[in-house]
């Protein structure tokens, strides 16, 4: 099972992966990172969706993402 991880603390909320994400398993966090933006993240219940594709990962500006198949 493909495991997507987000580096919450560098990213700025800028919602590129969660347009590209084919799933549309990504979404912001309530929470806000140092920075005073709310991360993108995957509830933990919806990772078993993730199909693996980096799409996420190739968008992101700040390469916050990784993904491990």
């Amino acid at each position: 099972m493909p495991k997507v991880m987000f580096r919450e603390e560098r990213c700025k909320g800028c919602g590129h992966c969660i347009t590209v994400c084919p799933k549309k398993i990504i979404g912001f966090s309530d929470r806000l990172n140092n920075k005073g933006y709310h991360p993108a993240y995957i509830p933990e219940g919806r990772m078993k969706e993730c199909i693996g594709c980096a799409s996420c990962g190739r968008m992101c500006p700040d390469l916050v993402i990784t993904v491990e198949k």
